[in-house]
């Protein structure tokens, strides 16, 4: 039953590959396909006002179809859907074939497309997504339309990923709201730039304030840049498309000058679509052509940042384990030399919880299924970072980063299911099976609980990002089918051959009294105060992958992402183990679940506040608000397990290790 299921998988998940592997090769007037995918959000393009300071606007975070009924964008005459990877699905990829009819070195100047009716209700709602951004993305030979953007950071020019829906206009008036405002156009040209005010009659006025202008884009310019290997034969290297707003009476005029075209809402509208098609030769390769693509955002930031924190860790790694080895050197010569019948010679220190440090904790069952699920999550962010920054992840391939992700964390159960069994025997719980029957299905069981309940706030949106129910029920069919087996296996292997219950030191019946701790080291401050260090060290990449997550952007700066979380990990656990150490030098022998506190809950707290603040509070919309905060708790849940399995094993290890080397009479 596990072969056709796996080639089924096969045939709706696509390969990744790397550059240079695939490369279509056209010939003139062979038909080159033009594909629409979803309107998503953009963060990058924000509006001035005539003084040239940016007003700030709301942010959406949640896309639509192309042929959403509210755009009425031209069809083909049967719509088409094009095969999709998992990855590409669950991220909101609905890729269509479409009207447009593009031939290799065939330009076009000026060519019909459709007209439509837009009533004005739909009229209204392409407005507001033109004023909040909204950008159209196309694909053509598996490249992105673009839109040449100007980074004045390291002033070099690169390709944004999609185009605008239209332009926005800010002018100062009166009234109460923009269609209000009488325009008189003086000049206007394809750039929608030169709008004056008629006067009012002065019983109208009222205060003056700055009006924001749709105008909808009704023409593209296509220019798609090919490179010629000779003896005819040519691949595409980039395609940037120009957004032009023009206002037409008839379909006979296809003028791309002229007043811009203003979608009332008052009243239905008649659209004419044309677009421009116009071929350029380039020296770019095709194994090179995403390199304009791949833009590198504030680089000096993260060089700085990534310098700074591994001075830090090195810093706090010299400091932590000069301290540690010089202290354990003293423990180890005076406790090898220390009878414990002899109280009075020694009244603290982390040798007297030696019959209680490896005493079962509360809910240790929760806890270790927690802990092997952190690792389990864990080694699936590392593999796929690792494998990403090699660049066998090519962006070329859409959605492959998702779907290797989601792959490596089903095969990966096998593993945290063999720590979660380990852990609880290493705890001493009696209920082995459950552990087993719970440990596949706790953790992942939460995660699509979430994903469900933010998938009900996107239908009820009619959001292009709604994960289709056939994706789900494939989801949960290969998970029973992969990844259950395997976490299975890896409990009864871990329950017969793992040897993490065999202490260095017996635990004793009475439990012992543990003495009053200092502030600094009660649970809620040391979380805090140990989260500082982890956060910081991926708080700059955080930034980049929230701008990739919800507003399109291209992210692929993986060394830097592997290089911070390799500090997350270093200093998650010298800040853990320095911690559980002054802890149980205190006599305070209850580490495990502050183990996995201090390691997980500050870290993931700071990236839930940072989250927040990534936001600026202009979210817009109950929904858009629900949906965004919904995702960002689930991340730093995530971010708790990994961080705090983290904490929990590193502090196991180093407790085992050093109640090894004493001896307990």
């Amino acid at each position: 039953m596990l072969l056709p299921v796996l080639l089924g998988f096969l045939s709706v998940v696509n390969a990744f590959y790397l550059p240079g592997v695939a490369p279509t090769t056209y010939h003139k007037d062979d038909e080159i396909p033009l594909l629409v995918n979803h309107l998503s959000p953009s963060i990058y393009w924000q509006h001035q006002n005539e003084n040239g300071k940016k007003i700030g606007k709301e942010k959406y975070l949640y896309s639509y179809d192309y042929y959403y009924d509210k755009f009425h964008f031209c069809q083909p005459e049967k719509i088409e859907k094009q095969p999709a990877s998992l990855g590409s699905i669950i991220f909101g990829d609905r890729i269509y074939n479409s009207p447009y009819k593009i031939k290799m070195l065939e330009e076009q100047s000026c060519s019909s497309l459709c007209k439509t009716l837009i009533p004005k209700d739909d009229a209204k709602f392409i407005n507001k997504l033109i004023k909040n951004g909204f950008f159209q993305n196309w694909l053509i030979d598996g490249l992105p339309a673009a839109t040449v953007v100007h980074d004045p950071t390291t002033k070099s020019d690169y390709y944004g990923t999609g185009f605008q829906l239209g332009y926005v206009d800010v002018v100062q008036g009166f009234g109460e709201s923009d269609t209000e405002i009488k325009q008189k156009p003086k000049g206007v040209s394809s750039s929608n730039q030169g709008l004056e005010l008629e006067t009012r009659e002065a019983k109208n006025l009222k205060i003056m304030k700055n009006f924001e202008i749709p105008y909808f884009a009704n023409h593209h310019d296509i220019q798609i840049e090919y490179h010629d290997r000779g003896e005819g034969n040519l691949r595409v290297v980039g395609v940037t498309v120009t957004p032009v707003s023009v206002k037409r009476s008839s379909p006979g005029t296809c003028e791309t000058k002229g007043d811009p075209l203003i979608l009332s809402e008052d009243e239905d509208n008649e659209v004419y679509f044309t677009y421009s098609v116009k071929f350029v030769e380039s020296d770019t390769v095709w194994a090179t052509r995403w390199d304009k693509y791949l833009h590198i955002y504030d680089p000096t930031i993260q060089w700085f940042s990534l310098i700074n924190f591994s001075i830090v860790v090195v810093l706090l790694s010299s400091v932590v384990i000069h301290m540690l080895l010089k202290a354990l050197r003293s423990d180890f010569a005076r406790y090898n030399e220390l009878n414990l019948d002899n109280d009075f010679q020694e009244d603290s220190g982390w040798k007297l919880v030696h019959g209680d440090v490896f005493r079962i904790p509360t809910k240790s069952m929760l806890l270790s299924i927690l802990v092997g699920s952190g690792l389990q999550l864990f080694l699936m962010i590392v593999v796929s970072i690792f494998f990403a920054a090699l660049g066998f992840l090519s962006p070329s391939s859409r959605g492959s980063l998702a779907t290797v992700m989601f792959m490596l964390y089903a095969l990966f159960g096998f593993v945290g299911s063999y720590a979660s069994m380990g852990v609880y025997k290493f705890f001493g719980g009696p209920y082995w099976k459950a552990n087993l029957m719970l440990t596949p299905v706790l953790v992942p069981g939460f995660i699509f609980f979430c994903i469900i309940a933010m998938n009900l706030f996107l239908f009820w949106a009619h959001s292009s990002d709604t994960i289709p129910a056939s994706t789900l029920f494939f989801m949960i069919l290969i998970w029973f089918i992969c990844s259950f087996p395997s976490a299975i296996a890896g409990s009864l292997i871990a329950h017969k051959k793992c040897h993490w219950d065999e202490h260095p030191t017996k635990t004793n019946q009475i439990a012992r009294q543990i003495p009053f701790q200092p502030w600094y080291l009660k649970t809620i401050p040391a979380t805090f105060f140990a989260g500082i260090f982890p956060f910081g060290s991926i708080a700059v990449e955080l930034y980049f992958i929230y701008t990739s997550l919800w507003f399109n952007k291209i992210f692929y700066m993986f060394g830097f992402l592997l290089f911070s979380f390799i500090l997350l990990t270093l200093t998650t656990c010298l800040v853990t183990i320095l911690i559980t150490y002054q802890s149980v030098s205190l006599e305070n022998w209850k580490w495990q679940w502050r183990s996995f506190i201090v390691g997980g809950c500050g870290c993931a707290f700071y990236v839930f506040v940072h989250s927040i603040l990534f936001t600026k509070f202009k979210l817009g919309g109950f929904i858009t608000i629900v949906l965004y905060v919904g995702y960002s708790a689930l991340i730093s849940i995530l971010c708790c397990l990994v961080t705090g399995s983290i904490g929990f094993i590193s502090s196991m290890f180093f407790l085992r290790r050093i109640f090894s080397s004493i001896k307990v009479e």
